[in-house]
């Protein structure tokens, strides 16, 4: 078993990596936390497979709140369905609320977590791919609004993650492969290695140290800034024009993996427009392309110039857009918002 710990401003955070834990989610709990009963969020895919399997382990009450899939429902509906369920079961602050699922599931599950009675103990237990790299690890959780991506949330640790690669055996490859687009970008900001294993062949019998990997460049880079003040922000490679991407497609028509990978060959080509003499553009399209991913905008530059107006990381006349002029080196660099609009219009 590998293990790492986060530490953060409100306490640390395990978090466990390992073949078969979800068939001891109990007793790994049990290390961690003292509850009188637990609550699990989950949705309705990952239901069937798991739900009765992780609640069927603890010997004390289990409530549940299944949610429909999709990022559609990531919505504060649904956090205020878990908040009645968990009134309904008599939750207290000392019991403990496990997100069983992918990333939509761990961040409203996880905003739930933090506002229920002001902070309820929470376990991660991520199921795709997507979720065990990034979004599980780091305490970043929130809801979208119909003006954004993740508009509303909180920064809330997860008192243990446990990330079980064996849960990525039921995903269907579509969605393997919606993980893959971060996974390419802890290699891109970070750490190379990653990217040249992926260019190995059957590259899906590393996935425990892929997972790894990813998920310590996070660990470290969560612990400089866990509030994303400054350099948490390379976490967001791709991300800016990703989820505007996602916004135009009323998050249906693009899932997210899909609209980072757009958003990673557009930051490119956006580094390549304010000087970067390099062809790390076409690099990693063709990756991305290897992997079963989209790279070329599916929206006018006006659209999408439009969309990121409503960006968490835009200030003022300004954002923070985060480039990559050499593969595993990001930098953040501030960009008028008037000069980003011409850029939109030459690279698209």
């Amino acid at each position: 078993m590998k293990q790492l710990t986060l530490t953060g401003s409100a306490g640390k955070s395990d978090i466990l990596i390992s073949p078969g834990l979800r068939q001891t989610a109990a007793t790994q709990c049990a290390r961690f936390f003292s509850p009188s009963r637990v609550h699990i969020v989950t949705d309705s895919q990952v239901a069937p497979l798991y739900l009765d399997q992780v609640a069927g382990q603890f010997q004390l009450p289990v409530s549940t709140t299944v949610l429909p899939a999709g990022e559609a429902h990531k919505r504060l509906s649904s956090v205020e369905t878990i908040y009645h369920d968990m009134t309904g079961a008599g939750m207290t602050r000392k019991d403990l609320v496990i997100a069983l699922g992918g990333g939509v599931v761990g961040d409203v599950a996880g905003f739930a977590a933090a506002t229920f009675l002001r902070g309820v103990p929470l376990c991660q237990i991520p199921t795709t791919l997507l979720a065990q790299v990034d979004s599980s690890v780091g305490g970043k959780t929130g809801v979208d609004l119909p003006e954004g991506k993740n508009l509303v949330g909180a920064f809330y640790q997860p008192r243990l993650v446990l990330i079980d690669p064996d849960s990525l055996s039921s995903l269907p490859d579509a969605v393997l492969t919606d993980g893959m687009a971060e996974v390419v970008k802890y290699g891109c900001i970070k750490n190379r290695g990653i990217l040249d294993m992926l260019r190995m062949p059957h590259y899906q019998d590393h996935i425990d140290e892929l997972i790894y990997e990813c998920v310590k460049i996070k660990r470290d880079v969560v612990e400089v800034d866990e509030h994303d003040t400054g350099l948490r922000m390379i976490l967001n490679f791709g991300h800016t024009i990703g989820h505007a991407v996602e916004k135009l497609g009323d998050y249906t028509a693009y899932t997210h993996g899909q609209a980072v990978a757009i958003g990673m060959v557009a930051a490119m080509k956006v580094s390549q427009a304010l000087g970067a003499h390099n062809d790390l553009d076409d690099y990693l399209s063709a990756l991305l392309e290897e992997l079963g991913l989209p790279t070329t905008l599916p929206y006018g530059p006006e659209e999408i110039f439009q969309a990121l107006l409503s960006d968490k990381k835009k200030m003022g006349d300004t954002m923070n857009f985060i480039l990559v002029r050499s593969l595993g080196r990001a930098e953040i660099q501030k960009i008028a918002v008037d000069e980003l609009h011409a850029i939109l219009q030459s690279i698209a």
